[in-house]
């Protein structure tokens, strides 16, 4: 079985996902944006899967009715999104340990991204989800 593990920029937060990593997806939406200062690239795995080795420095936000997101609350780092109650954790592809050996699967939310750059890299985009 596959170990996936990942950090945090200063490494408050450490965490392991066990099993399958799903391709990632890059969300382009405006709330993703504030979030990471452009868009973000994220993984899902199963809830279960996800254990978290460090986390003296994790806090959520809820940045809407049914999504929350975990971050450094020490080096700002964006880490988790979850929509509550699904039983799936979005890990920031970013945070997670080199190699990964993913490939970025597609672009949702385009309808909402920034006007300072393009999609050119020919992969599927999405309107919304």
């Amino acid at each position: 079985m596959k170990i996936w593990t990942g950090a945090c920029l200063c490494g408050g937060v450490r965490y392991e996902a066990k099993g399958e990593l799903s391709q990632p997806i890059a969300c382009h939406c405006s709330q993703c944006a504030r979030t990471s200062g452009n868009f973000a690239v994220m993984a899902s795995c199963r809830s279960d899967d996800l254990a978290l080795l460090a986390s003296d420095t994790l806090s959520w936000f809820q940045s809407s009715g049914s999504v929350r997101r975990g971050f450094c609350a020490r080096c700002g780092g964006n880490l988790f999104w979850r929509s509550t109650p699904d039983d799936v954790v979005y890990v920031t592809a970013g945070t997670l340990d080199r190699p990964t050996g993913l490939s970025l699967r597609e672009h949702i939310y385009v309808g909402s991204k920034s006007d300072f750059y393009a999609i050119a890299d020919g992969l599927p985009q999405k309107r919304e989800w």
